[in-house]
């Protein structure tokens, strides 16, 4: 059995933050959450280090057994990444970032987290937190000295007792799970599990919408609760692909890592270059240094030139995620076609552009085009165009009944698709038409009463 994530990340600055210090993930083979915290603008930069070091993990699909190693590296080159960037600029002492972070493994799953964020599988009707809190309330639960209420509204549940940070000890707890299909996970930060109550959560996960609406209002619900925090959640799906289910592909990246890419949406071709991208990106504390400011003097020579080149290519990924936007609103349009002479579903729009088309064979089906009547045929010929894969289907099935009606009336001697059989609205007013359900004679000619006058709307 192979299997699959289907999954959405969203990510809320929140009513009171100024600015967005969470940044989340989610690929085919990698979800992380990270809550940057601490230093002067530092939060963001600690997070988005986490996201642009375990990018490269969702490349491919690992072994049970070296997953965790992975995750052990990517976490260790992040805190040596943070632990550089404070040295060279100690306004950032003291940013750090939780990290919570899956990765898909055959039919397991790879858990590395440190910090207060959470990670929760929901599993049938059971659900339940899989990390354990690092946290200096947590601890005093483990201790016995407070409840798991108390916990709750304890005025100091958000101080951490072990994040990234760039030290030696900020080691991580590791875990692997086993994974069925129907399996829910959902990673999220403070923001929510702090202001959310658990049961509301479950309540939410267990209600039967798909991944991105359920992510979606998790993040309403922690508005609603004031949201004080940054909020960031990633909702996963594990699916069987053998069932025929069509899990996301595209990754997601929200909160801090993706306000320092500076809005490109449009990802690297291969995982390897868009792992190095985000790096770069977040990795990089003066993202304006080459920035002429009103007080300083104008700069020349190659500077400028590192300014014009920056200039371009930015530009060049503007094209480039506007190209990517196209080409993503495409892959979600359908309309009903003819494909080899049956009637089909097609993914994509009718239209080819030069060379290229803009459209490709969803679902074909036992339609033939010859066994429905001529209105119905010239529409199929014509496209249909839809507002969905469902609508697509809806009307097939209706196709499939018109098609089932005509065969049955010529295998009764009857005729069925001639020109003028079915009315159409673009008809004159009282054009006379066949009915469709008039009674035949033994010879297939219509009675008398096989006509009706059709007036004008």
């Amino acid at each position: 059995m192979k299997i699959a994530l289907d999954y959405a990340a969203r990510s809320d600055v929140g009513l009171v933050r100024s600015e967005n210090q969470d940044s989340g993930y989610a690929g085919p083979h990698l979800l992380v959450v990270a809550d940057g915290m601490g230093g002067h603008a530092g939060g963001d930069i600690a997070s988005s280090i986490a996201i642009g070091r375990m990018v490269s993990l969702d490349g491919e699909s690992h072994g049970g057994d070296d997953a965790t190693d992975h995750l052990v590296r990517s976490l260790a080159a992040a805190n040596g990444e943070i632990q550089e960037q404070v040295e060279h600029s100690p306004e950032l002492q003291g940013m750090g970032t939780t990290v919570t972070a899956l990765l898909r493994a055959g039919n397991k799953v790879a858990l590395a987290h440190i910090g207060d964020s959470r990670a929760y599988l929901l599993r049938g009707d059971t659900f339940a937190q899989i990390t354990h809190d690092h946290s200096f309330v947590q601890s005093l639960v483990d201790e016995g000295r407070i409840t798991e209420e108390e916990a709750d509204s304890h005025p100091q549940r958000s101080l951490v007792t072990r994040v990234l940070t760039g030290s030696d000890g900020d080691e991580p707890d590791l875990m692997v799970r086993e994974v069925r299909p129907g399996d829910r996970f959902l990673l999220c930060s403070d923001g929510l599990s702090g202001f959310v109550a658990r049961d509301t959560i479950a309540d939410v996960l267990s209600a039967g919408q798909s991944v991105g609406p359920t992510a979606d209002r998790l993040v309403e619900l922690a508005l609603k609760a004031g949201a004080p925090d940054n909020v960031t959640v990633v909702v996963a799906d594990v699916v069987d692909l053998d069932s025929g289910s069509a899990p996301s592909t595209v990754p997601q990246i929200v909160g801090a890592a993706a306000q320092r890419r500076k809005g490109t949406r449009a990802a690297p071709a291969t995982p390897a270059a868009k792992a190095a991208a985000l790096s770069r990106e977040a990795s990089g504390v003066k993202d304006d240094d080459e920035v002429t400011l009103a007080e300083e003097p104008r700069r020349s020579g190659p500077a400028r030139w590192l300014r014009r080149a920056a200039v371009a290519l930015l530009a060049l990924v503007v094209l480039g995620g506007g190209l990517y936007a196209g080409w993503y609103w495409v892959q979600h349009q359908f309309y009903v076609g003819v494909d080899q002479g049956r009637v089909a579903i097609f993914r994509g729009v009718s239209q080819d552009l030069g060379p290229i088309r803009l459209s490709t064979v969803e679902q074909v089906s036992s339609i033939d085009t010859t066994d429905l009547p001529d209105f119905y045929r010239t529409q199929v010929q014509n496209t249909i165009t839809t507002s969905s894969l469902d609508d697509a289907e809806q009307r097939v099935d209706r196709l499939r009944a018109e098609a089932v009606r005509c065969v049955s009336r010529k295998a009764a001697g009857g005729t069925c698709g001639a020109p003028g059989a079915v009315s159409s609205p673009t008809r004159s007013p009282s054009t006379t038409v066949t009915s469709p359900t008039a009674p035949t004679s033994s010879t297939g000619t219509a009675s008398p009463s096989s006509s009706a006058t059709t007036a004008a709307p």
